[in-house]
């Protein structure tokens, strides 16, 4: 069945340079989409960065859990003017595709990426393949669920982290969003992490009944829990069947 958002306004929120493929996808499959940047992300240098990027060569494995990691991760290693044959013996992790493709971008290619694309799955399966106490570096943002280090410590397995960015709500677009939520005719809202949804929840005044679709089980759950009740996601965590997902409901409800 060929894919079609069938002229439906679909409301993006996700942060303003990562929401314009997602639009662009949108378009291009007959939505009409609706920009509304919820969160501003930042690279940031914390104090103890420079010290656990000068002993890189103390950990077998990097974690990346999104591609803005990936990106502010090598932002400050430039900056330190990080010797990159520390990476030579080096493992990477990634929690999906778009992290792969960010980390491909600087050259690297991911020795581990979990077959669902969520912290829980990743801890669970590199856990089983990893039997050995081998140090890991974190690397995450400052929004970051908890459950990778939960794991890591419960397994004794040796870790750091390495906070490289902000995920901030975008209190600018607290206006646009109430006056599209109650003059927009939006047909769908499209979360693409849980701080979307709590960015929304937190921001949103007027109230809305609008289905949703998350592009995975923990922003579904997220949702869910901040009173979303219809809600459509994918049964693999990308952009592409996210759009895909929202098709076929759109065709099911006629």
């Amino acid at each position: 069945m060929p894919i079609s958002l069938h002229e439906k306004k679909i409301l993006i929120t996700r942060e303003e340079s990562q929401a314009k493929e997602f639009t662009e996808m949108v378009r291009f499959y007959g939505g009409q989409p609706v920009e509304v940047p919820l969160l501003t992300i930042s690279c940031k240098d914390k104090p103890e960065s420079k010290q656990l990027l000068t002993n890189l060569n103390k950990y077998e494995w990097l974690f990346f859990t999104s591609a803005n990691g990936v990106n502010c991760f090598f932002q400050l290693v430039k900056k330190y003017k990080i010797d990159w044959a520390v990476f030579q013996t080096m493992k990477m992790a990634v929690v999906g595709h778009k992290t792969e493709a960010a980390l491909k971008g600087f050259g690297f290619t991911a020795s581990f990426m979990p077959t669902t694309y969520n912290a829980d799955v990743m801890a669970n399966e590199f856990l089983n393949r990893e039997t050995g106490k081998i140090p890991v570096l974190l690397v995450r943002g400052n929004r970051s669920r908890e459950v990778l280090p939960a794991r890591f410590s419960k397994y004794g397995l040796p870790y750091d982290l390495l906070e490289v960015y902000d995920t901030s709500y975008n209190y600018q677009m607290k206006h646009r969003l109430n006056d599209i939520l109650k003059n927009g005719n939006i047909d769908y809202i499209t979360f693409t992490s849980p701080s979307t949804v709590e960015a929304f929840w937190e921001m949103a005044t007027a109230e809305s009944r609008i289905p949703c679709a998350c592009i995975g089980t923990t922003t579904e759950l997220r949702a869910r829990e901040l009173g979303f009740n219809s809600v459509i996601t994918p049964q693999e965590f990308t952009i592409d069947e996210l759009i895909a997902s929202l098709s076929n409901y759109i065709t099911e409800r006629g």
